[in-house]
């Protein structure tokens, strides 16, 4: 009778043991870990997905008083994740570092790349165990080494969730809200996790700071003005007005402002046309303004109707229509299926192969082909207004 193979659960202890030797001698690190990367699919082993209790301490079982905030049960919830080691956390590193080597070759063999795997996930913490759920258009394998990878990533993410906490208070006195923040903050801890090098012997959150700082400096730039102002145009503003303050205060020479602030003068005169303030369309203009708000003083009494909904449709409509002209049929019913063009609704990969009765992947590579074509230069211009940059 032949008997059936059944997949095996390696475990984060025992891959340790075999990864553990191998970090003695950084050098040659990446090229065992491959080595045993490819062992492992042969033998066709899998990871554990570790439980995020696992990385919690219990709850306490006192009495508390009622979370007064959503901040507040924020903190509450990440006082209970434990906070890593140095070992810990090389050790960590160095099973993402595996994972991604296993999720490379998986990529490979299914002749994907990483960028079409994290367009087509649908990641809900809830069944993130569960590789089918979390991305049923796609291989097995594929699915598999995506769940693992990411599944550690999340571990060291939640890990260090306190820095976002800690580094957000130099920040959180402006007008910027303090969950917006940490949000960012939070969500550059991903970007730290994948830029982290565990053989430079540095703690995680030494290097993770950069980031968070960079993230919280970046998210101010970008909403801490009404009108947005590139951030390369604020920092400039900055150096400007020191300037100004060093050579007496009303100074509007762009030649001496360029000197002093070491600029170059067409950067000077953008920053000073861009520091200006708003007002508000709802608030009145002086004294005498009679109660009346800006937007009465400045509307057009004689203007008729000059915009309604059903332009913004019509143009719409056009674009996509010029944007398609040259496309084939089959890709203009690819797209109207995939994406709801049209009056239907939107369809997955398996449902649009199952209509045109062809196969998953050959649907995916005439709506790669098609959105290709809708790139081109002639065609995008058609289809700008209307597609996110």
């Amino acid at each position: 009778m032949a008997s059936t193979s059944v997949p095996v659960t390696r475990t984060h202890d025992s891959l340790d043991k075999v990864l553990d030797p191998f970090a003695a001698n950084p050098d040659t690190f990446h090229r065992r870990a491959s080595t045993l990367a490819r062992r492992w699919d042969r033998e066709g082993a899998g990871l554990e997905i570790r439980d995020p209790m696992n990385w919690r301490q219990p709850a306490s079982t006192r009495t508390s008083k009622a979370v007064a905030s959503i901040e507040e049960q924020l903190r509450s919830e990440i006082d209970q994740i434990k906070i890593m080691d140095r070992e810990s956390e090389a050790r960590l590193a160095r099973r993402i570092e595996f994972a991604r080597i296993r999720l490379g070759f998986a990529l490979k063999r299914a002749g994907l790349e990483e960028d079409d795997v994290s367009s087509r996930v649908h990641y809900d913490p809830s069944t993130h165990t569960d590789a089918e759920k979390v991305c049923d258009e796609l291989p097995a394998e594929v699915c598999q080494r995506w769940v693992e990878l990411h599944a550690m990533r999340r571990e060291l993410v939640e890990c260090n969730l306190y820095l976002a906490l800690i580094n957000v208070e130099r920040y959180a006195k402006g007008p910027a809200s303090r969950l917006d923040l940490i949000q960012e903050g939070s969500a550059s801890l991903f970007r730290a996790v994948d830029g982290f090098e565990w053989r430079r012997g540095l703690l995680f959150r030494t290097y993770a700071v950069h980031w968070l700082n960079q993230a919280f400096r970046s998210y101010l730039y970008n909403n801490g003005r009404t009108v947005r102002v590139p951030v390369y145009l604020q920092k400039a503003m900055k150096h400007v007005y020191l300037a100004k303050e060093r050579l007496g205060g009303r100074v509007s020479d762009v030649g001496a402002l360029s000197a002093e602030s070491g600029i170059k003068e067409n950067i000077v005169l953008g920053a000073l046309a861009a520091d200006r303030g708003t007002i508000s369309l709802d608030g009145g203009l002086g004294r005498d303004d009679e109660g009346r708000g800006a937007s009465e003083w400045l509307c057009d009494e004689k203007a008729g109707e000059v915009y309604s909904p059903s332009m913004e449709d019509t143009s719409l409509e056009e674009g996509l229509s010029e944007a398609m002209v040259n496309l084939s049929d089959r890709e203009r019913r690819v797209l109207g299926l995939r994406f709801g063009l049209g009056e239907g609704r939107e369809h997955t990969l398996s449902e649009v192969a199952r209509q045109l009765e062809v196969s998953l992947e050959r649907i995916r590579q005439i709506q790669m082909r098609a959105i290709h074509k809708l790139r081109t230069p002639t065609l995008r211009r058609a289809a700008s207004p209307f597609l996110k940059a």
